[in-house]
């Protein structure tokens, strides 16, 4: 069962907009008006109920919306423009705080009740929440305390509610529903991705952080729609910082000064590095064992062997991280090593050996240069003697630089390059898979080829491989869907279609 709003008067919602100094002006005193009860906050106009104070939300937000909102029963509305309508008009100076500020407010501040543990970084954040998750998996079996809550960019799970999700981090009364919810199912962890954008667009401005971990950082989402410079970049990451009990810092990032200078807001810093002997948590051993990595981890309260069932070195930092996070919300040694030896992340690393043997496919989510130079670094240092095939693309509307950043890593350390879609969104996949291509070609790659239709992409890789051979399909994960002009079409996961086809390879 889900949790509810709670009810409010306008005059409640005024005092907590002019305490955040989110106001340029507000209706005319008066005591009707000012005691006007407010039963729902919502920037939906499809989701609004009598008694509700609507968010004129949007750079594309039409006057239509409102009118729609206020046919359902809106009773005063927030925007920075006055539209004229006949409901009491509330002028925000940053729509996007308000809207962070009310969400908060509506929902009676969940994250005031519940432990929330976030994780922003370049790459990772995914594969970090679910190793977190899994690790309070164990404690909840052990001990009996309740499981953790969490929402990543593919799923959520608040207690009461579970799906797929739409944005890596929420809008905030979304963001702020799951939390209520979870609060209200009795769950004492929320573990969650916190993503640049949401926390530059304050989707998270009304969030306590109990913990919250900067993993890596890279050159990613620079374009004119998302983030005009590296500088921005950085500093909309390190917004997590801003409420926030306990920060995790990995010290092997080259920005981890400027992380550090910026942690120091919070009450408590909790440092780990993969060789860096000063951090709070450090790795210590590792070796390859078998499919996965056997490693040795200190931390401020033990020492302790851990198995991680997968082959991929770049996931022992982000076991790392999820560590530190342990560390900081106090589970015992015991989860934590039984939590990661049965962690599964989905489109992550997914190994598929074909019938023969003769090919191994591999199914990841790396969607950006960063995190495909460690993928196919990876895969030529885990099979250095067979042909590396890769098939990936880059999304359309966002992320521009990724065609440059994914090319150039492509170019350099794969055998054989198929370039394809990747939820192209509102842009033509050519135009994008040709912008993929002259990067390739700039390293000076010949064995390329464009094949815009995915699933006919994974069958070329498969069927053309020089064996033995790797053939690694990433970007979507076991995404079950394609963006296409803001419509998720129906698609057959990458896992399932390289699956039957190395069944007969």
């Amino acid at each position: 069962m889900p949790a509810s709003q709670r009810v409010r008067s306008l005059r409640d919602y005024l005092k907590i907009l002019r305490a955040y100094d989110a106001l340029v002006t507000e209706p005319p005193a008066g005591p009707i008006l000012a005691d006007l009860p407010i039963r729902w906050v919502s920037c939906d106009s499809h989701a609004v109920k009598p008694g509700t104070l609507f968010i004129c939300k949007g750079a594309s937000f039409k006057r239509d919306y409102l009118l729609d909102a206020i046919e359902a029963g809106a009773v005063a509305y927030i925007s920075e423009v006055d539209y004229g309508v006949n409901i009491p008009f509330i002028h925000a100076c940053d729509i996007r705080r308000a809207l962070g500020i009310l969400s908060d407010a509506a929902w009676d501040h969940p994250s005031g009740r519940i432990k929330v543990c976030a994780f922003t970084g370049t790459k990772g954040k995914t594969t970090s929440v679910y190793y977190l998750r899994s690790i309070l998996a164990a404690r909840a079996k052990r001990t009996g305390a309740p499981e953790a809550a969490f929402i990543t960019g593919v799923e959520y799970d608040d207690g009461a509610e579970r799906g797929e999700s739409v944005l890596t981090t929420p809008e905030a009364p979304e963001l702020e529903r799951r939390l209520a919810n979870a609060v209200f199912a009795d769950r004492d962890i929320f573990v969650m991705e916190a993503s640049s954008q949401a926390l530059k667009l304050h989707r998270t401005l009304g969030v306590e952080f109990a913990v919250g971990a900067f993993t890596n950082f890279g050159e990613d989402h620079i374009s004119p729609i998302e983030h005009p410079t590296v500088e921005d970049y950085l500093a909309s990451k390190l917004m997590l910082f801003r409420n926030c009990r306990t920060a995790v810092v990995n010290l092997d990032m080259q920005v981890a000064p400027q992380v550090l200078e910026a942690a120091q807001s919070c009450e408590r810093v909790l440092t780990y590095s993969l060789e860096n002997d000063a951090a709070d948590v450090v790795l210590t051993r590792w070796e390859r064992a078998g499919s996965g990595i056997s490693f040795t981890v200190r931390t401020p309260r033990f020492t302790c062997d851990v198995y991680l069932p997968t082959p991929a070195h770049f996931n022992l930092a982000n076991a790392l991280g999820a560590i530190s996070c342990a560390e900081a919300l106090g589970v015992d040694a015991e989860d934590i090593v039984q939590g990661l030896a049965e962690v599964r992340v989905s489109g992550r690393m997914e190994v598929y050996p074909s019938a023969s043997g003769e090919i191994v496919g591999v199914v990841d989510y790396a969607h950006n240069g960063m995190s495909l130079t460690a993928l196919l670094g990876e895969m030529r240092e885990s099979y250095p003697d067979r042909e590396l095939t890769v098939v990936f693309g880059a999304t359309g509307g966002k992320g521009v630089d990724r065609r440059d950043t994914m090319g150039e890593a492509a170019g350099k350390l794969a055998d054989r390059i198929i370039i394809t879609e990747d939820d192209p969104g509102p842009e033509d996949p050519a135009v994008i898979c040709d912008a993929i291509a002259r990067a390739v070609s700039a390293q000076g790659h010949n064995r390329w080829e464009i094949v815009l239709d995915r699933p006919q992409a994974i069958v070329r890789a498969v069927e053309g491989a020089k064996r033995p051979a790797v053939v690694v399909v990433t970007g979507k994960g076991n995404d079950a869907f394609m963006l296409r002009h803001d419509v998720r079409e129906p698609y057959e996961p990458d896992g399932k279609q390289l699956a039957r086809l190395l069944a007969e390879a």
